[in-house]
């Protein structure tokens, strides 16, 4: 990604943890689009879980992107949960259709 930077890695338990760190403008889409999309298609975890505790922003083709991630998720059978989100970003990932079930330890 170019404003932000983003960690990825795998649990004990299969998990794979993506961490991205920064805000996520419309310049960070695709890599975050292509990151999310090779993790559920081609990676296929039992789970996913996107750790948003140091994310500030969140454009709205990211918004959309993530929300389409739980989608996909579902599709493949790779469960995605929204780890630690500031209140204002869970408000808004709700508003773009993320399940509330799908955010976990808001924070």
């Amino acid at each position: 990604m170019t404003a932000a930077t983003v960690d990825i890695g795998t649990h004990s338990d299969g998990t794979v943890i993506i961490a991205p760190h920064g805000d996520l403008g419309d310049d960070d889409a695709v890599d975050l689009r292509r990151t999310l999309i090779q993790a559920i298609r081609h990676t296929r975890p039992l789970r996913l879980v996107l750790d948003l505790g140091d994310v500030g922003e969140l454009d709205p083709i990211n918004l959309g992107t993530l929300a389409a991630a739980c989608h996909l998720g579902d599709d493949h059978q790779v469960a995605v949960f929204l780890d630690h989100p500031r209140p204002e970003v869970a408000n808004r990932l709700t508003a773009a259709g993320v399940p509330a079930h799908r955010m976990r330890h808001i924070i």
